[in-house]
C-alpha cells in the first residue's frame, strides 16, 4: 500500500470521455523515459518506483536529469502570497487579488436575451444566453491588431452539459423531454461577447456588434482535404462540404490575425445507434464511438442527425479544430480537417522565422498522442484575407519520444511510408479522417493524455500538459510518460533546433511531474517548492508576458483537493518552483486561462461546481448563492488590487 492510499485517498476513476482504443504496439511514453533515464545512468527501475523523481534543464537547451533533492532551489519572481490548498463552496484567489464573476450560465450575449431563469428554461432563451461548462477563453483586443488591454471581444468554449445540473428533478440523460434535449444542445458552442473595463472593472456589452452564439445548429463549412470526400457526404451535407454546428468543444487558441481556432473533443458520447455496422466500422472503434440504445446526450432520442444507424456519417462531421472569425457575426465557422480529426484538446499557433504557421494540438485521451500542423502557405500580416485560408493546406505530422531526447516528427502524407491504398488510404482525405491511424502506422508516442500544448511567447519552447492516465501498466512506461497508474500527471517541454519549428528533430525534457511530493507519487518540481505549491493533473496553461508558465488543473478534487491554477518560472533558480494562485469552488475544474496584452488581468473559466451533487441538493451554490439558483459555470476576470501586472 502506498502512502497515498494508506492516508484513505483512492486513485481517481477515469473519466468516462477517456475511451482508449489505441491497440498498437508503438513503445510508450513511459517507456523511453525509462530507457533515456537508463542511459543517463540513474533513477534505474524507475517504473517499479513510484518514488524516483527527476528534474528537466532550462529552457532551450536539455540538461541532465537529477533527483529531487539534487535540484536547485530557488527564489520565483512571482511575488504574491501563496494561497492554501483547500476544498469548500467559494473561489478563493491569492491575497491582494480581486475575482470578479464576469458572466455565468444563463446570463445575457444578446441585448434581447431575457432573463435567466433556471425552473422555466426554453432553447429560444439558450440560445441568446451564455452557454454551459464555459472551458477555453481567448481575449482579442479591440480594435482588431492594437494591444487594447481594456476593451475586447471575448470568445468562449461551452463543452459539454450536465442535466442534473441543470434541472429541477436532476433527470437523467434519457429522462430528458424534447425541450429540454432542446435547451441542452443550445447550451454547447461558443460565445462571443464584447468586454470592456469600466472604472476599474470588466464589463459584457450586451449590445457589442459581435456578440454572438455558434450552436450545433449554427451553419459551418469543411475545408481542406476531407471536404467533399464521398465519406463525408450525409443528408445535410449532399456535397460533404457545407456542415452544421460545433459542439464537445474544449480548449483552442487565438491565431496573430485575429480568429478563434476551437477543439472539437469528446463527440463520441452525442450518437447512438450501431456504429460497428456501417461502413465507418474500424474508424468508429479507432475513435471511441459505442453508440447503442442511449448515448450521453438526449439528442439522438429526437433527431436522426445523432443516429448512426440513420446518418452513418455524421460523426465525421465533429472531431476537428473549427477556425472562428469573432469580428464576423455573419461569418461561418470553418472546419479545418488539414489539422486531422482526434479527439482534440486545444490548437496554438506560432509563427516560425521562415513565415510559415506552425499549429500543435494534442489528442486528449489516455495512450493518444501530439501532433503538429505547418501551413503551406506564409503568413502576412498586411493580409488578413489571405490568412485566413493558411490552415486549409498545409503538412500534419505526429511525434515520436526517444530515448536520448530528441522528437521526430512524422508526416501524416498520402502516399508516403504505409500510407497508402494497401493499409486503406486512398487519398489526403483519408489520411485526415482516420488520423490515428496513420499516427499509428508511423509509430508515434502514446501519451497521458495530451492536453493544452502552448508555446512560450519568450523562449520559444513548447510545453505539453499530460493530464493523466491510471491505465498505464508498468510494461508500458517509457521516458516521455515515466509513472506507472500516473493519477496525477506531468509536464514535458519541447524545444526546436534554433527556434525552428518546422525541423524534423526536436530535444525534449520532462519540465516537472505532478503530484503531492510527500506521498509516494514520484512527484518531482524545484526543490523550494512550499506545502501549496504541488499540483495534480495539468490541463490547461498560459504564458504571461514574462514567459512564466500559468496551469490550470483538472481532477485535483478528486483526491480531495480543490483544483486551481499554480505559476512558475521556466528559467533560473524558479524553474518549475509552482506557487499556488488560484483554487475553485468545490468539485468544479479550472478552465482556459488567458492574459490581456499587457498582464492586468487574467481570464478564467470555472467549469461544473458542485459536480458530484445534483440541481435540487448542490454541494454549492457558487457564485450567485441564493437558495433560487443552481450552481452556474461562470466566467472570472482576476485582478490586482490597485491594478498592474498580474503575478509581479
Amino acid at each position: 500500500m502506498t502512502d497515498f492510499e494508506a492516508r484513505g485517498l483512492s486513485w481517481p476513476v477515469q473519466d468516462a470521455d477517456d475511451i482508449p482504443s489505441n491497440e498498437t504496439e508503438n513503445p510508450h511514453f513511459y517507456q523511453v523515459l525509462e530507457g533515456r533515464l537508463n542511459r543517463r545512468g540513474f533513477l534505474k527501475g524507475m517504473a517499479a518506483s513510484a518514488s524516483a523523481v527527476a528534474l528537466g534543464g532550462v529552457a532551450g537547451s536539455v540538461l541532465p536529469m537529477g533527483n529531487l533533492a539534487e535540484a536547485a532551489s530557488g527564489v520565483s519572481t512571482l511575488t504574491f502570497e501563496e494561497l492554501s490548498h483547500g476544498f469548500d463552496p467559494d473561489f478563493h484567489v491569492a491575497k491582494g487579488y480581486d475575482a470578479d464573476v464576469l458572466i455565468r450560465w444563463g446570463d445575457a450575449v444578446l441585448a434581447n436575451s431575457p432573463a435567466f431563469d433556471p425552473l422555466n428554461q426554453t432553447a429560444e432563451a439558450q440560445a441568446t444566453q451564455f452557454g454551459y461548462n464555459n472551458d477555453f477563453v481567448g481575449f482579442i483586443p479591440l480594435p482588431l491588431g492594437s494591444n487594447n488591454s481594456d476593451h475586447g471581444l471575448l470568445t468562449v468554449n461551452h463543452e459539454y452539459t450536465i442535466p442534473k445540473m441543470m434541472y429541477k428533478g436532476s433527470p437523467k440523460t434519457e429522462e430528458l423531454s424534447k425541450e429540454q434535449a432542446d435547451v441542452d444542445m443550445m447550451a454547447h458552442g461558443l460565445s462571443v461577447i464584447e468586454i470592456k473595463r469600466v472604472d476599474g472593472k470588466w464589463r459584457v456589452l450586451t449590445n457589442g456588434t459581435a456578440n454572438r452564439r455558434i450552436t450545433p445548429l449554427t451553419e459551418a463549412v469543411l475545408t481542406g482535404p476531407a471536404a467533399g470526400s464521398d465519406r463525408m457526404k450525409t443528408a445535410i451535407s449532399k456535397d460533404g462540404v457545407r456542415t452544421l454546428g460545433t459542439y464537445g468543444n474544449c480548449a483552442g487558441g487565438v491565431t496573430p490575425w485575429g480568429t478563434v481556432l476551437t477543439a472539437e473533443e469528446n463527440v463520441q458520447n452525442y450518437f447512438k445507434g450501431k456504429p460497428g455496422d456501417t461502413a465507418e466500422a474500424e474508424n468508429y472503434k479507432r475513435f471511441g464511438i459505442k453508440g447503442g440504445d442511449h448515448a450521453r446526450y438526449a439528442w439522438a432520442d429526437y433527431y436522426d442527425r445523432w443516429n448512426v444507424d440513420v446518418e452513418p456519417n455524421e460523426p465525421l462531421h465533429v472531431g476537428w479544430i473549427v477556425e472562428i472569425d469573432p469580428f464576423d457575426p455573419k461569418s461561418k465557422p470553418m472546419k479545418r480537417t488539414a489539422l486531422g480529426r482526434f479527439k482534440h484538446e486545444g490548437c496554438n499557433v506560432t509563427i516560425n522565422a521562415d513565415g510559415h504557421v506552425v499549429a500543435y494540438t494534442g489528442d486528449d485521451e489516455r495512450f493518444e498522442y501530439i501532433y503538429r500542423f505547418i501551413s503551406k502557405n506564409k503568413y502576412n500580416p498586411d493580409d488578413r484575407a489571405a490568412n485566413m485560408t493558411l490552415l486549409e493546406e498545409g503538412t500534419l505530422a505526429v511525434a515520436e519520444f526517444k530515448e536520448d531526447g530528441t522528437i521526430l516528427w512524422h508526416d501524416l502524407v498520402h502516399g508516403q511510408g504505409k500510407l497508402t491504398a494497401a493499409n486503406g488510404f486512398h487519398s489526403q482525405a483519408d489520411v485526415v479522417i482516420d488520423a490515428r491511424k496513420a499516427a499509428d502506422l508511423l509509430g508515434a508516442t502514446p501519451m497521458d493524455r495530451p492536453e493544452d500544448i502552448e508555446v512560450n511567447p519568450v523562449t520559444g519552447t513548447v510545453f505539453a500538459m499530460l493530464t493523466n492516465n491510471t491505465k498505464r501498466k508498468g510494461d508500458q512506461v517509457d521516458p516521455a510518460n515515466p509513472r506507472a497508474k500516473n493519477a496525477f500527471g506531468h509536464i514535458v517541454e519541447m524545444t526546436a533546433p534554433n527556434g525552428d519549428h518546422s525541423a524534423r528533430e526536436f530535444k525534449w525534457d520532462m519540465f516537472l511531474l505532478a503530484g503531492n511530493p510527500k506521498e509516494e507519487t514520484g512527484a518531482m518540481y524545484n526543490k523550494g517548492i512550499s506545502e501549496n505549491g504541488w499540483l495534480a493533473d495539468p490541463d490547461n496553461c498560459a504564458f504571461d508576458n514574462k514567459g512564466r508558465l500559468w496551469i490550470a488543473t483538472d481532477g485535483a478534487y478528486k483526491l480531495g483537493v480543490a483544483d486551481g491554477v499554480w505559476a512558475c518560472d521556466v528559467t533560473g533558480e524558479g524553474r518549475a518552483l509552482t506557487k499556488h494562485f488560484l483554487r475553485t469552488p468545490q468539485e468544479a475544474e479550472l478552465c482556459g486561462p488567458f492574459f490581456n496584452p499587457d498582464n492586468s488581468a487574467f481570464f478564467c473559466a470555472v467549469q461544473h461546481p458542485g459536480e458530484k451533487s445534483n440541481f435540487d441538493a448542490p454541494s454549492t451554490r457558487w457564485p450567485d448563492f441564493a437558495d433560487n439558483m443552481p450552481p452556474r459555470p461562470s466566467v472570472v476576470v482576476i485582478t490586482k488590487q490597485g491594478g498592474g501586472e498580474i503575478g509581479s
